[in-house]
């Protein structure tokens, strides 16, 4: 069974410095989110969508708001609460939910199959795909947004153990890293936050 997920695993000093510049940029809009507009790079990945199993790029997800957040299917509690949230944020949206995808990007490729990722986003809401890549391109992926995770094989002395970043990024209809969160608890906030993206 994997270890219990630490709730802020993740680059803390790189966020962080993230946050301090867009906090500093004479924005003053109240997000539930962090606004990061102009200080992450744009949405960039090359993955397989296990939903059809199809080649994607970020080109794919142009016109639609799209969240990206690592993660792993036998994660016990961080993943299935972050989806789960997402997911009601989603419903609160009602018709305008078509217009969202939700990223999932496993970390943990050698266990999370087509069949079992596929399977496990689309217990959550059809507005997320379940995107898998190659080691480098999981790396490369999560050195682009400063997202720290790490994978230990099982051995004699240690269970398999996976841990990662809490966070949520929000992308526009073009692509631009606009807002990032380490707390989906507030549904209702969330779907606030994507509302206002998609205007």
């Amino acid at each position: 069974m994997p270890a219990a997920l630490p709730r802020r695993f993740i680059s803390i000093a790189a966020i962080a410095a993230c946050l301090a510049l867009a906090a500093c940029d004479g924005r003053s809009v109240a997000w539930y989110g962090r606004d990061i507009t102009g200080v992450m790079p744009d949405l960039q990945l090359t993955m397989l969508r296990a939903n059809d199993g199809k080649p994607v790029t970020a080109a794919d997800y142009r016109g639609k708001i799209a969240l990206l957040y690592f993660g792993y299917t036998n994660c016990p509690d961080i993943c299935p609460t972050t989806l789960a949230n997402l997911a009601e944020a989603l419903r609160r949206l009602g018709p305008k939910a078509t217009d969202v995808r939700v990223l999932f990007v496993s970390v943990d490729p050698d266990r999370d199959t087509v069949p079992i990722l596929k399977a496990y986003v689309n217990a959550f809401s059809p507005e997320m795909d379940g995107l898998r890549g190659t080691k480098n391109a999981i790396a490369a992926l999560a050195r682009r947004y400063r997202v720290a995770y790490d994978v230990k094989k099982p051995t004699k002395d240690h269970p398999y153990e996976v841990m990662h970043s809490a966070a949520v990024f929000f992308f526009d209809k073009t692509g631009k890293a606009r807002l990032v969160t380490l707390s989906t608890d507030d549904t209702a906030a969330t779907a606030a936050d994507i509302e206002r993206l998609l205007h």
